[in-house]
């Protein structure tokens, strides 16, 4: 469904309708009641985001690179490769976007934790792609969820910038977004770590 270049949220609200939703409380995991970080946790912190900045300034930075230094690190200090997490990786996907304007060529690659919560990073070919392009592949793929009684949470990524979002598919379908991190903000960081364990405790039976 990914590689479709049709996909966009017009056809998710026509053929599965599938509403947003701006109402506060249907998704607070990402506002409320956050697990504090330790020290260590701000330590490390830091030094992601340092090589962050090191590697921009040298001129280096290269979308894979991003992921492997800044995403991976987050997701390992969210405990998502440990028990009691029950995670796996789905097969690299193809993707081709149409804004419009351009297609955009890339690839996505995913993270299932619990089969409740999906992690996307996204690497596009000669451009970047604004994580707004990103949404509606993403949100066909929480859709495709057989586990239609519990909601489903979703991180997409481009390596520097973060957005969540949380689907709920009883009563009826709808989704609700998150603001738009960054790692060039500070304390943005330390905010998507935190909102990784609250959803992770959300996720766990």
């Amino acid at each position: 469904m990914l590689s479709h270049q049709k996909t966009t949220l017009k056809y998710l609200r026509d053929n599965f309708n599938l509403e947003r939703t701006s109402e506060s409380d249907f998704f607070p995991e990402w506002q409320e009641e956050l697990p504090t970080l330790t020290d260590t946790d701000i330590q490390t912190l830091n030094r992601i985001r340092d090589r962050y900045f090191h590697q921009l300034d040298e001129g280096m930075m290269l979308e894979s690179g991003v992921k492997m230094m800044i995403v991976s690190p987050l997701l390992e200090l969210a405990g998502f490769y440990d028990p009691p997490f029950r995670s796996r990786f789905e097969p690299a996907v193809d993707v081709a976007i149409d804004t419009g304007e351009e297609l955009l060529n890339g690839r996505i690659d995913a993270l299932i934790v619990q089969n409740q919560i999906w992690v996307w990073v996204l690497e596009a070919k000669r451009t970047t792609f604004s994580l707004s392009l990103g949404i509606p592949q993403a949100l066909a793929y929480m859709l495709a969820n057989p586990d239609r009684t519990q909601p489903t949470y979703g991180l997409l990524c481009s390596g520097d910038s973060f957005i969540f979002l949380k689907l709920q598919s009883q009563p009826t379908a709808v989704y609700g977004l998150s603001n738009h991190f960054n790692i060039l903000n500070d304390g943005d960081l330390a905010r998507v770590l935190q909102i990784l364990r609250k959803i992770g405790q959300a996720a766990l039976p």
